[in-house]
């Protein structure tokens, strides 16, 4: 998207960005509710409970009010809206000091993977069962997959933002993708069951 571009996307917010600014609570609101929905659904894919999920979304609004004076429109408002809430929830994985697995040779773990898995994954499986599946990955597997996945960072960023070695986001990202693919084998295999029982009736 280019300068032209975003400027055009956030014209329509300039009005609602303005009354945040001067804490107009109807302007509060309305952002509230314009942008809650997609929100919250970032929370809870950094959270291992909806509770967890609620505390990160409350708290990541309230930075965004703090914020917002300094968004400066270089890019889409959700996005910047997005990484307040991304940022937040990183912040609390790093309080709860998750063990990241750390392996010596990282190359073995990819080869291994690449076994049964392609880059483009997440793109051939059904949206619902991969989201189900994600949320059922170890926390810091969970982490790596959503950073590099859905926030597209590289391995170099998740390294920085996590404060891991570039090698360990590897070897995470490896091992988050193995499990969902052999979640979704043994998914697969449950609903030929099925329907061969259905059938034998």
């Amino acid at each position: 998207m280019d300068e032209k571009q975003i400027g055009s996307f956030n014209e329509k917010y300039e009005a609602l960005i303005k009354g945040c600014v001067e804490q107009n609570r109807a302007a509060q609101n309305e952002l509230y509710k314009l942008f809650s929905s997609q929100l919250f659904a970032v929370c809870y894919r950094y959270s291992n409970s909806r509770e967890e999920a609620e505390d990160t979304f409350h708290e990541g609004f309230m930075k965004i009010f703090d914020n917002i004076k300094n968004f400066r429109n270089e890019g889409p408002l959700e996005g910047w809206l997005r990484r307040i809430m991304v940022n937040t929830a990183l912040k609390k994985f790093k309080k709860k000091s998750l063990e990241i697995v750390n392996i010596d040779d990282v190359a073995e773990v990819e080869n291994k993977s690449n076994q049964y898995y392609s880059d483009d994954f997440v793109g051939q499986s059904e949206a619902n069962k991969i989201m189900k599946l994600i949320d059922n990955l170890p926390p810091a597997y969970k982490l790596v997959f959503n950073l590099y996945e859905f926030e597209g960072l590289k391995h170099h960023e998740i390294a920085t933002q996590l404060g891991i070695s570039e090698g360990t986001s590897k070897s995470n990202l490896s091992r988050a993708k193995t499990i969902l693919q052999n979640a979704i084998k043994e998914e697969e295999i449950k609903s030929a069951q099925k329907l061969n029982y259905s059938g034998s009736k």
